[in-house]
């Protein structure tokens, strides 16, 4: 089941925040996870497996731009899923609850993803990445109809 995150969530999510790589200790990790859950522009998305989370999302609506207007541009920053439970559906749920909750709020949705650790994923589900500077991290996109 996948749900939106708040404070009250931390315990589950450091886990998996220190599973995907982080450099930050668990207090200053805590605090940005503080920061974001407490601002509109940004959600973070659990799924949930008999009460244990098992990955995570979190994605940002950018918020108005001058020459695009509201309902721009939106990223994802992380999609995370602990190696387990890979394969099973939860970051294809992941993935399904980013769209649907950034489809009312932004234009155009972003991420890059590693080319050969996490691309296959994102090209299994149907989306295409495209070169970018960073050439190990193709860039992935959808553009929401206005």
């Amino acid at each position: 089941m996948v749900r939106e995150l708040g404070l009250a969530d931390w315990g589950g999510v450091w886990p998996l925040v220190r599973g995907f790589g982080t450099e930050f200790s668990e207090e200053v990790s805590r605090g940005y996870f503080e920061e974001l859950v407490g601002d509109p522009r940004w959600v973070a998305l659990g799924f949930e497996v008999g009460g244990e989370l098992v990955g995570y999302a979190v994605v940002q609506d950018y918020g108005t731009h001058l020459r695009g207007g509201r309902r721009f541009h939106g990223r994802l920053h992380d999609l995370y899923v602990v190696p387990d439970r890979r394969r099973g559906g939860v970051g294809r749920g992941l993935m399904a609850a980013v769209v649907e909750w950034a489809a009312p709020r932004v234009r155009y949705l972003e991420w890059q993803a590693h080319a050969e650790r996490a691309a296959p994923f994102y090209e299994a589900l149907g989306y295409r990445g495209e070169p970018c500077p960073q050439s190990d991290y193709p860039t992935f996109g959808v553009e929401f109809s206005t």
